[in-house]
Parts: structure tokens; sequence; C-alpha cells
């Protein structure tokens, strides 16, 4: 897997899932919407921690800076 995906995208990625587990677990959000949404948090970490986001590749996408 080669890398696609920058710091600052990683940092928004990590932020965005703080918040909804934040959320989720005050329970601002609950339910199936509640789960999903942890689920989604769950992957944006695990995107960010391995930096490869497999919906940029079929694109071409990356937000990695070139040298």
């Amino acid at each position: 897997m080669k890398k696609n995906m920058g710091n600052t995208d990683k940092l928004v990625r990590v932020i965005i899932a703080v918040i909804i587990a934040a959320l989720y677990f005050t329970n601002t959000i609950t339910g199936t919407l509640g789960i999903v949404l942890l689920v989604l948090a769950g992957v944006f970490v695990l995107t960010s921690v391995i930096s490869f986001c497999p919906l940029y590749a079929p694109f071409g996408l990356s937000t990695c800076k070139r040298a």
C-alpha cells in the first residue's frame, strides 16, 4: 500500500473521530446512528494510523506532499 494521506488529512480525521466518540459516550447521539458513526470514527482512526485511504486509490487521489 502506497501512502496517500497527508498530515493535515490525518489530523482532521482524528479530530472528527474524537468528536464523534465524545458525542456517543455522552449520549448525544444514540441508537443505530450512534453505532454507525462510531464505526465510521474507528475507520477514520485506522486509515489515519496506516496513512492509506482505500477510497482515494481508485480515483488516484492523494493528499501527501510530493517531494
